[in-house]
């Protein structure tokens, strides 16, 4: 039998066991192999350091630091490094009035040849400027010590999902992971709400800089309760949205320097946090009522009571504590488990720490290791951070390109719904295939991952090492002997690699 007839024989197998598989793997609390799978599921992957990490904090210890971090936890210095070298430098609002003083220039010049130069050159900024949040991200991914917090922002990111193709999105995005979403994504839920709200991306996206007085826009009403908060069925009515609408109008993004004009009896109620602007002459100053909640006249402080309702609502803990748990658990929870949780999350006030807690030491959590099926982002970063461990990639952009291939892009979804979480949507035949390609890629040498952006640079040698202390500890364990009998069907290193990457449990 030819290798390649060998290979695709192996192949067809794994995409039976993949499609077919039930739970992996289930373990005693407290085991190497429970605290593997604790690790898979709230992590970006296992490695050999962090598995040995938690067992040298204990699984309590480390999951306390890891919920509730008391300080800030540096990257490896080459990771932080390639992130100094890219950050932006200056406040957003001066980064943003730069690329408008540069588009109007563009724009406004005459001659056609120049003005299309230009504006291809103001193109390649904004490009520029996403692939700088783009590295930034996928390091921080990859290497922080603060894994939960970073699987988290993730989530976060996706509920509150934006899209990098619209407008100037581009400049804006990378900035709202790293100043909305991640310092809050284990804190308060209200306070994720008001961050994201104020934040110019949301704005833009979702076109509240459009809302006002008498020319209402209801799009962010709109996904601030179906998506954001309560869900769909979630007691909200269409004069909800329209009330909801009301209160939001004068919410936008002004990056002039000098306030707008005002009323004297408004000017108190103008509001100034960077790019955003509560413009109260902007803003429907008449009586409201949402969900049964009369709100008055009151400016910006009708949009902070507005928050306070959807975020102390029992549908939203309901619809935010389902939500989380089927990202990590990789499984619809029970009824009764999203009771328990909204329990929790209703008495801390919206704590995310706490709703994660509670999630973690349930049994349903504990029964569900393993059965999840991984969505792009969380395969590809499992399987780097398998395969080199703490050793810092160089160069992302192929990591980008493989998720842009399976479907999840980072910042890449165009609609505001984020991508699913369900196993269903990731688990066809044609993401299979993909993901085959890709391990293929990832287990056959550097990649391209280990060739810095310099136009001399020489790609560093590297090969993964998959057969680790992690592999031939509690990780064999986890095989079933179908993926055993597969991989000793290997010719070579690579082939090992491929086939590992492509089995059941790794894709679990």
């Amino acid at each position: 039998m030819s290798r390649l007839c060998g290979a695709a024989i192996v192949r067809t197998a794994l995409v039976w066991a993949i499609l077919t598989c039930g739970p992996v793997f289930a373990a005693p609390v407290g085991s190497p192999s429970s605290d593997l799978a604790l690790l898979d599921a709230l992590t970006w992957g296992a490695t050999p350091t962090s598995f040995s990490a938690l067992r040298a904090q204990g699984r309590e210890a480390w999951l306390s630091a890891q919920l509730r971090p008391s300080h800030a936890m540096a990257l490896p210095p080459v990771a932080q490094a390639q992130i100094h070298s890219i950050q932006p430098q200056g406040a957003l609002i001066d980064r943003v009035v730069a690329f408008d003083a540069q588009a109007k220039a563009a724009n406004g010049l005459a001659d056609l040849n120049a003005k299309k130069a230009a504006q291809s050159a103001y193109q390649g900024a904004l490009n520029d400027a996403y692939r700088q949040s783009l590295t930034a991200t996928i390091l921080r991914a990859l290497y922080a010590p603060d894994q939960v917090r970073e699987r988290m922002t993730w989530f976060w990111f996706n509920r509150f999902n934006v899209h990098q193709g619209k407008a100037n999105l581009r400049v804006l995005v990378g900035d709202f992971l790293d100043t909305a979403i991640r310092p809050n994504a284990l804190g308060r839920f209200r306070d994720l709400l008001t961050a994201t709200l104020e934040h110019p991306a949301m704005l833009r996206y979702l076109d509240n800089v459009e809302n006002a007085a008498g020319r209402l826009n209801e799009n962010y009403a709109r996904e601030l309760m179906e998506l954001h908060t309560l869900g769909v069925g979630g007691g909200y009515a269409q004069h909800d949205v329209e009330e909801l609408a009301r209160i939001l109008t004068g919410a936008g993004i002004d990056s002039r320097p000098e306030n707008p004009r005002v009323k004297p009896e408004l000017q108190g109620d103008l509001v100034r946090k960077g790019l955003f602007l509560f413009n109260p002459a902007r803003h429907d100053y008449g009586s409201k009522v949402l969900l049964g909640h009369t709100i008055h006249s009151r400016g910006y402080a009708e949009i902070e009571e507005a928050l306070d309702v959807l975020a102390r609502h029992p549908a939203t803990a309901r619809n935010v504590s389902r939500a989380m748990a089927l990202y990590l658990m990789g499984r619809s929870p029970s009824n009764a488990l999203v009771d328990r949780l909204a329990a929790v999350f209703t008495r801390t006030d919206g704590d995310t720490a706490a709703v994660l807690g509670a999630l973690v030491h349930s049994p349903e959590f504990v029964d569900a290791a393993g059965s999840g099926f991984k969505d792009p982002v969380r395969y590809v970063f499992s399987a780097l951070r398998l395969a080199y461990d703490d050793r810092v990639i160089l160069n992302t952009t192929p990591v980008q390109n493989w998720l842009n291939r399976l479907g999840e892009g980072l910042f890449n979804r165009s609609t505001p719904d984020g991508y699913p979480l369900d196993a269903a949507a990731w688990s066809g035949p044609g993401q299979l295939t993909m993901r085959f390609e890709i391990a293929r890629q990832i287990g056959s040498g550097s990649a391209g991952l280990f060739k810095s952006g310099a136009l001399d640079a020489v790609e560093e040698p590297a090969f993964p090492l998959l057969q680790n202390g992690l592999y031939f500890g509690p990780l064999m364990a986890t095989l079933t002997p179908r993926t055993r009998d597969a991989l000793r069907r290997a010719v070579s290193p690579q082939d090992w690699n491929t086939l590992f990457l492509s089995s059941p449990e790794f894709m679990h």
